[in-house]
């Protein structure tokens, strides 16, 4: 499927990621739990990049919400590109955004998913205003 990125989102990760002959179940494609998996690998990725390093004793970012669209299916084997766009930062959140292609098929989306973070007091367990340096990474 092609997918046409609005342009309130904004990329700022890619990753490509090998399928593994486990991802796959019984129907002989990759379960669906396993791109859940792989969003995951890519936004962490991402958080390890810019610096976001959660600190148990501090703050950091918590996934409140995700979600996936499957349009084709997978298959073993074969490398992934998963694309990351950020968007819509508000006083303690943001929206993070992924396509997932086969690298043999560029352009073709296979799934997109995405989830609603929101930045955590840790020691408290509430809801944190976003830091200034992680809303200038996250605003369109």
């Amino acid at each position: 499927m092609r997918i046409e990125i609005p342009e309130t989102k904004k990329l700022v990760y890619e990753m490509v990621l090998a399928m593994r002959w486990g991802d796959m179940d019984a129907m002989g494609h990759v379960n669906n739990t396993v791109y859940f998996r792989y969003l995951e690998t890519t936004r962490i990725d991402w958080m390890y990049a810019v610096g976001c390093t959660p600190d148990p004793a501090g703050e950091g970012p918590v996934i409140v919400n995700a979600f996936c669209n499957f349009y084709r299916q997978l298959t073993y084997p074969g490398d992934l590109r998963v694309k990351l766009y950020v968007s819509d930062p508000a006083r303690t959140t943001f929206e993070t955004w992924a396509t997932i292609e086969r690298t043999d098929e560029p352009g073709l989306i296979s799934a997109a998913g995405g989830a609603t973070t929101i930045w955590v007091d840790f020691p408290s367990q509430k809801a944190a205003t976003l830091p200034d340096w992680m809303r200038a990474i996250v605003t369109p």
